[in-house]
């Protein structure tokens, strides 16, 4: 065998710059060699078809893994812009949920502050009305400030998103 490689070995030439040069012009406009340009290309370089071929094989492997490690670097860059984004997105979700337990602080004090915490019968309310009295006036009045505070509650949310 050792033989065969020493022949082999004669009547490889390693190609010239000039010669790489075409074979890289060839290769930027078609990555796939045809059999006639392949032809074409060693009568042109002046080196067996064979060679040709092999040298375009290599090129395209070469190509494929450059390919490969710049998809890598532009996916990597993707994901850490991605984590970036979730760790701001968590950031906003816990100030907001900040916000939100305020909110109900808040309205929560104004329920025990304005309003009587035992039921209110219909009947008894009315019937009180009809005799002079004026609970029920009172829980409209209650419910109107209650509405107020929640319009006021919401508009500053969204007029003003940080509390304090």
């Amino acid at each position: 065998m050792d033989a065969f490689h020493s022949q082999h070995q004669k009547h490889k030439k390693r190609l010239t710059q000039d010669q790489v040069r075409v074979l890289e012009t060839s290769f930027d406009h078609r990555k796939k060699l045809e059999p006639e340009v392949k032809l074409q290309l060693a009568r042109e370089l002046g080196v067996p078809a064979r060679q040709v071929a092999i040298w375009y094989q290599n090129k395209r492997a070469r190509w494929k893994t450059q390919s490969l490690e710049l998809d890598y670097n532009v996916i990597r860059v993707r994901l850490e812009h991605a984590l970036i984004e979730k760790r701001r997105l968590e950031r906003d979700v816990m100030r907001l949920q900040g916000e939100l337990e305020k909110a109900h602080e808040m309205l929560h004090a104004f329920n025990y502050a304005n309003f009587n915490p035992t039921p209110i019968n219909v009947s008894t309310a009315l019937a009180s009305s009809d005799e002079g009295g004026s609970s029920t006036e009172d829980n409209i009045n209650e419910d109107l400030e209650f509405q107020q505070l929640y319009a006021a509650l919401m508009g500053l949310n969204e007029s003003k998103s940080n509390w304090g």
